[in-house]
């Protein structure tokens, strides 16, 4: 499987239309070793962004023009995997909660502590590191499970069902050897040693992803 050190790096993005906060942040979180990208307002992130962008996303939740929950809500639509942190003044503590209800990781409010907002920031960068890791993984073992034939398949689901040999044979009229055969070829297309290592890769590109 493939692992986090070969990842991009990751990028603190924040966006805000107060210069004095940005600038603020720049230096606080450059001075612990994060590299920043700064936008001064929703429509200049918007325009910047891909898929590809890692790392998190510190955002104003009320800026002229489009809001920060207006973005946010943009994002989720376009599928962007970015943990986000909403920036709140005191009044727009309620339209934060409502983002959280939508899925965006946390709020802090202004003025924040510093050391506050760095473990935020340290908590969604690693929450998207590992995310960002097991995507690749899923992909992997999706692509390598377009490699299995239909027979192939059928006998990996009822692995992973639990069937014995025996009972797989019986469900698909083989003989107990045909589905040795059948069981070996699996796990060496999938890449495994091991039974519990074939069902715990199959179970975890199963389970649902953000």
């Amino acid at each position: 499987m493939n692992n986090s050190s070969n990842l991009p790096e990751q990028t603190v993005h924040i966006v805000d239309d107060d210069e004095a906060l940005r600038d603020s942040l720049i230096w606080l979180l450059e001075s612990e070793g994060y590299t920043v990208a700064t936008y001064a307002s929703a429509e200049d992130f918007l325009a910047a962004w891909s898929p590809t962008l890692t790392g998190c996303l510190l955002l104003d939740v009320r800026m002229p023009g489009m809001s920060g929950l207006e973005l946010y809500e943009k994002l989720v639509a376009q599928h962007s995997t970015l943990p986000v942190i909403f920036i709140t003044g005191h009044g727009d503590v309620p339209m934060a909660v409502s983002a959280l209800k939508k899925g965006a990781v946390d709020f802090i409010e202004k003025p924040f502590n510093d050391q506050d907002m760095l473990r935020l920031i340290g908590q969604c960068l690693e929450a998207e590191r590992s995310q960002r890791t097991q995507r690749r993984q899923d992909a992997e073992t999706a692509r390598r499970l377009d490699q299995l034939t239909t027979r192939e398949r059928e006998v990996l689901d009822l692995i992973v069902a639990g069937r014995l040999n025996k009972q797989i044979a019986d469900d698909l009229g083989i003989s107990i050897k045909t589905v040795e055969v059948h069981r070996a070829r699996v796990m060496e297309k999938m890449g495994v040693s091991s039974l519990a290592e074939l069902v715990q890769m199959v179970m975890s590109a199963d389970a649902p992803r953000r």
